[in-house]
């Protein structure tokens, strides 16, 4: 699989080799010796060896772009769910069994080393994984790129169970240290908030706005390794830790005041502790704006310091740098560019802004209006008080354009605007995202379509050819390769390992899937993995499940537009039938859940507290048990969904259709067989047309059904009151039955959403996805008909690498060149 190259390593990779230098991180790294050292130790041990083969590539990496001065992708995302690094690395340094023989002679499991390995706690759902996967793919296809996030200390949090409602806990992740990262303080950046602005004459007589008075804040760099797969090419990640100017006020603490003394260390560190601190306070968001600004200001200037190592002249800037802004969460980089060109380079007007737009392009990743960021004008006045006047000259400028193309519409300008009125005045960083781009991009074919015929419509009338598709996809190397490799080596029997890095040759396996000796070991590898699955559920949540039953698979972000809770009235609906009717033919099922949901999300926590109710009563129930079992394992993380996937046999992609823009877990799955439920919504759209519709389980209101519905009123009473089955589920999780032990009501809030608010049309969708239900009940017992189809899935997601969707954005949005090293 490696292609050749100009580098050639000073160090051993033969299995001796390694062995020796794992050893001799032990002792020299570590001051460790073989007869004291704990399995973490050996973990730590082994990484580092690991790391040293990846720095020396790193540094050629770098070198040879420093060399050819070439250009750069610059990935801006507050989000990298990075996982586990542990397999990825030993396969994209290319000494995966090498190692494990290492660690073999040494008398060490590779697996079991494994286990030490804390996931990287950076990210929350799809955003951040999907950010993980264009870094893998990025370097796999020898493009010069860089990731810029913020080095959270905790990250999201650690989610456990208590009497069924979610506790966040600090996700401590950083508390031992990990190996992977390296501290960069020579690449130190210091960023301003506060303050006022002044209008002064500068030294040559011109009239200009200076920021004064400004509380200072050190960005402290930390890089981590992201390695190509079969390639020498390494990049990486870096991210930004927030340190105060000052961590110590001397006179304060002589004048008695410890806490006076270090407010200001713990004030400034505070921004880069957690991950979507709660904005419902105004504290919370004035958190996150300043989290926003901090990783984009540093950002910039590491950029702008690289550009200036082999460059003077801003008119190449473009040429050398293009930035991605992943979602509206970086979007202040437009401004941040923008003060930097005309404020710290003053640069004239007009010249900044060509060159603010042509390096910027934008990925919008929500149809829900809701999530698309806007920050208050105070806000801004207060934290970054010259920012919101270029905000202030940017929508001015924008809106001439608007005149221009609709005279006298105030209308048109009222909705285009960047300022949102009202009480108070809203920016919205969305449309900030847009005119501040060359490119905006959706992330499915369905979801780019709306953005260009309803939630953008009037922007790209104004701006054609800038809403542009990208459909997302998934890194083959983590979720087949390292999360599922016994059907990574039953593939690779059949058909070669070239799939690893074109998954368009599973293509290949097309033909086994009528194959009956190839179903049978493809099969078996589910069972395996399901009885893997089957040990992990017994550890975590001490219950025994049946690895025969078929596993329905619901794992992703909670929230009501996933409908979770749909899934969940169909159990019930289940449930009722079998204690009515104790002999109905059903095939035994095990519903498994796991979802975070944001802390201040209090429906969302509503929905896992009744999932748990629920759970704890049928798991319980003798009548029922051996047919219907529900787990919902806590703190849902890579690691944990990298033994999920492999073991699903369907996957539930239930979202209301027109909502989810892409999805990716969507594509995990059914790349490791499992069969899809699902709406027309998202990628699910492309990749019914990718498997065929006789290979997936459709359902639920169309897009243009469900606005047709919510034009002429949507009424959830109506669904509630003419379905006897439905009424008696919603009523069910309404009452006591499944929370005896606590105050009466306590799930009333989602029986009264569901029947009289119902947003996401849950009950309009139910009796057809309950009827799918029943087709897969039926289809599942047909054996070899369910492993062809799974099979067959499998085959068919070679559109869904994110290699493919990297390349298109390299060609098509970046202008990025291959850099082989």
């Amino acid at each position: 699989m490696t292609t050749e190259s100009e580098f050639h390593s000073a160090l051993d990779a033969s299995v001796s080799g390694l062995k020796n230098l794992i050893c001799d991180q032990l002792k020299l790294g570590l001051a460790r010796d073989t007869e004291t050292a704990t399995p973490r130790d050996w973990w730590i041990s082994t990484a580092k060896a690991v790391r040293t083969m990846l720095v020396e590539r790193m540094l050629a990496t770098q070198a040879k772009y420093y060399r050819q001065n070439v250009k750069r992708l610059y990935y801006f995302s507050l989000e990298f769910l990075m996982g586990r690094l542990f397999s990825n690395s030993l396969y994209g340094a290319g000494v995966f069994c090498e190692v494990e023989e290492a660690l073999s002679r040494l008398g060490l499991d590779l697996e079991e080393l494994r286990k030490e390995e804390y996931d990287m706690a950076l990210g929350n759902g799809g955003l951040g994984r999907l950010a993980a996967c264009f870094l893998d793919s990025l370097a796999t296809l020898d493009l010069p790129a860089i990731g810029y996030g913020i080095h959270y200390e905790y990250g999201l949090f650690k989610q456990e169970f208590r009497n069924g409602y979610q506790v966040e806990l600090p996700d401590a992740w950083l508390n031992y240290g990990t190996p992977w990262e390296i501290m960069r303080p020579e690449h130190a950046t210091e960023i301003q908030l506060y303050g006022h602005v002044d209008n002064i004459f500068d030294n040559c007589g011109n009239y200009v706005q200076k920021w004064e008075g400004t509380k200072k804040i050190i960005g402290i760099p930390y890089d981590i390794l992201v390695p190509g797969f079969g390639t020498q090419t390494v990049n990486y990640l870096r991210l930004w830790e927030s340190r105060a100017s000052e961590d110590f006020d001397l006179e304060a603490f002589n004048r008695g005041g410890y806490d006076e003394a270090v407010r200001e260390k713990n004030h400034s560190e505070t921004i880069s502790k957690v991950l979507y601190p709660n904005d419902k306070t105004e504290k919370g968001r004035e958190l996150r704006f300043i989290q926003q600004y901090f990783f984009v200001a540093c950002s910039l200037q590491d950029i702008i310091r690289r550009f200036h190592k082999n460059n003077t002249d801003w008119e190449v800037f473009p040429e050398k740098v293009a930035i991605q802004l992943n979602d509206t969460h970086p979007a202040i980089a437009v401004v941040e560019l923008m003060r930097i060109l005309i404020d710290d380079y003053a640069l004239d007007w007009e010249f900044a802004w060509s060159i603010v737009t042509r390096v910027s392009a934008y990925t919008n990743h929500t149809l829900l209006p809701e999530a698309l960021e806007k920050w208050s004008v105070p806000l801004f006045q207060k934290v970054l008080p010259r920012h919101l006047q270029i905000v202030f000259d940017i929508n001015a400028h924008f809106l001439e354009q608007v005149e221009a193309r609709w005279p006298g519409d105030l209308e048109k300008k009222r909705s285009l605007s960047l300022i949102e009125e009202g009480e108070p005045q809203m920016v919205r960083m969305a449309h900030l995202s847009i005119v501040g781009s060359h490119s905006v991009n959706g992330v499915a074919k369905l979801h780019s379509e709306i953005l260009r015929r309803q939630l953008f419509a009037d922007f790209n009338t104004l701006s054609p050819g800038k809403f542009n598709n990208k459909t997302n996809g998934i890194t083959p190397r983590r979720w087949l390769l390292a999360c599922n490799p016994r059907l990574s080596t039953l593939i690779t029997s059949r058909i070669g390992d070239a799939w690893i890095k074109d998954l368009e040759q599973l293509q290949a396996l097309e033909p086994f899937a009528d194959d009956s000796e190839f179903q049978r070991e493809f099969m078996e590898v589910k069972l395996a993995n399901k009885r893997d699955l089957a040990h992990i559920i017994e550890q975590e949540c001490g219950m025994n499940v049946n690895p025969h039953a078929l596993f329905d698979v619901q794992i992703k972000r909670l929230h009501e537009y996933k409908r979770q809770h749909l899934n969940l009235l169909h159990i019930l609906a289940l449930y009722r039938r079998l204690l009515q009717n104790p002999d109905l033919d059903t095939i035994p099922r095990v519903f498994i859940f796991a979802a975070k949901a944001a802390p201040g999300y209090d429906m969302a926590k509503c929905i896992i507290k009744a999932i748990n109710a629920v759970a704890a009563k049928i798991n319980d129930d003798p009548r029922v048990n051996k047919r219907l079992k529900i787990v919902f394992l806590p703190n849902y993380r890579v690691s944990l969904a990298q033994r999920i996937v492999p073991a699903a046999d369907l996957s539930e992609q239930i979202s209301t259709a027109g909502k989810e823009a892409s999805g990716t877990g969507n594509m995990k799955l059914a790349l490791s067989g499992a069969l899809t439920i699902g709406t027309l919504d998202g990628a699910t759209v492309e990749m019914q047309e990718e498997v065929g519709e006789e290979n997936i389980f459709l359902f639920g209101l169309k897009v243009d059904e469900v606005a047709a519905l919510l034009e002429k009123g949507y009424c959830p009473e109506e669904y509630y009151r003419n379905d006897e089955e439905l009424r008696a589920v919603v009523d069910w999780v309404g009452s006591n039955y499944f929370t005896s032990n606590e105050p009466p009501g306590t799930l009333a809030p989602l029986r009264d959403n569901l029947i009289y608010q119902d947003p996401f049309l849950v009950l309009a969708d139910f009796r057809d996805y309950s009827d799918c239900q029943q087709r897969i009940d039926l289809a599942f017992r047909d054996k070899a008909k369910w492993a062809r189809m799974a099979i067959l899935n499998t085959a068919r997601m070679g559109k869904f690498s994110s290699d493919r969707t990297v390349a298109e954005y390299a060609r098509e949005i970046w202008k990025l060149e291959a850099v082989p090293i």
